[in-house]
């Protein structure tokens, strides 16, 4: 297989067999999946998935959770029907496919998704939380969007956004100890330089023993170990978006 020798950077874990609690919505040019709490909010997050997709069930089991948490939570297509990355794909084409789906190129598809949540579901606080691509994307967006209020990167490459760190919110960035992907060195040299120059709320939090996609790509069944630094992942998340939203 093509992939044997030198895999994809994004092992994708475990696939959820999950069908989601929400809808799938047009915005204008963009597909999205939407769940709403029962009662009213006008508390919204903005869901940025990762290689594999806005599809994926694991990233709409996310976005649910964080509905069963009193958010209107919105996952956009933000590759904008070009096609997500599959396992099966040769890695050696990993490079060009990314090319062509750069994480700092969406803020197109993010004003019309905050104007939809503004005009359409009434939410007047927003937030954002991604995952590996998604989690660069919520590094951009905090560095440069004023009508969000905080964001959440799990496990978001940061060599695509060295060098900068003038975060305009609090943002929470959380990475796993093994990642292959993600050098400690990079983390820590991360957090130097954000105690350098920012001035908003931040977090990095490194979690023990566990590897890239950990937060919405592990079971926690397969391992018993890591599932309590699963649910605190998940549990931070939450936290965070609930102090500053």
């Amino acid at each position: 297989m093509a992939n044997e020798a030198k895999p994809c950077p994004c092992d994708i874990g475990d696939r959820f067999d999950y069908e989601g609690c929400g809808q799938e919505v047009q915005v204008e040019h963009i597909k999205a999946y939407v769940c709403k709490p029962s009662g009213k909010s006008d508390k919204a997050v903005i869901v940025i998935h990762d290689i594999f997709g806005w599809q994926l069930p694991n990233t709409r089991y996310m976005a649910d959770m964080l509905t069963a948490n009193g958010y209107i939570a919105i996952c956009p297509d933000f590759f904008v029907g070009q096609e997500a990355w599959k396992p099966s794909n040769d890695w050696a084409s990993f490079d060009d496919w990314r090319k062509t789906r750069d994480a700092s190129k969406i803020d197109k598809e993010v004003d019309v998704i905050l104007k939809y949540l503004q005009e359409q579901c009434s939410a007047k606080k927003i937030g954002v939380l991604g995952f590996c691509w998604g989690g660069a994307a919520v590094h951009h967006l905090m560095l440069k969007n004023p009508h969000l209020r905080a964001g959440v990167s799990n496990y978001g490459v940061i060599r695509f956004f060295e060098d900068r760190y003038s975060l305009l919110h609090p943002t929470l960035f959380i990475f796993a100890e093994k990642d292959d992907h993600i050098p400690l060195e990079q983390v820590t040299l991360l957090e130097q330089k954000l105690k350098e120059n920012c001035k908003a709320d931040y977090e990095v939090k490194i979690y023990p023993g566990q590897t890239h996609g950990f937060v919405h790509r592990k079971r926690e069944d397969i391992n018993p170990q890591d599932k309590p630094y699963i649910e605190e992942g998940r549990k931070d998340m939450i936290n965070w978006l609930n102090k500053y939203i």
